[in-house]
């Protein structure tokens, strides 16, 4: 599975970005696509995830409410919408790829579940 994210940049604080995640290299309709960030001296962080199958979604207490994630499976593309932007989200976003399913919760947790992982694009919020 190869996943490649797109549309990092610099945004001022308040404003809002989407990311975007194009998996390929498999055939399954049952898998899930996370996104993670980590900022510098920082711990890896989940952000957001969604099952492919029913589009069961979970955010991270630190975006709900600002963050939407969205999933278009005839283009087997995540995306990620951010808004109300501050200088904490800044970070390297990375999408990653779970053949688990069940319990969003749980999975955004385990980054060891998923499989593969694109190679990150950076978001810079200025104050």
């Amino acid at each position: 599975v190869q996943l490649v994210e797109s549309g990092g940049g610099l945004v001022q604080a308040g404003g809002s970005l989407t990311l975007s995640c194009v998996a390929s290299g498999f055939t399954s309709d049952d898998y899930a696509i996370g996104w993670f960030r980590q900022a510098p001296g920082k711990e890896r962080e989940g952000v957001s995830v969604i099952s492919n199958m029913d589009a069961t979604s979970y955010y991270a207490d630190s975006v709900k409410g600002r963050f939407s994630i969205s999933s278009d499976n005839a283009k087997a593309t995540v995306y990620l919408q951010m808004s109300s932007l501050n200088t904490m989200d800044t970070a390297v976003y990375y999408c990653a790829f779970s053949w688990r399913t069940s319990n969003m919760e749980l999975l955004l947790t385990r980054p060891d579940l998923f499989a593969s992982w694109g190679q990150g694009t950076q978001v810079t919020v200025s104050s």
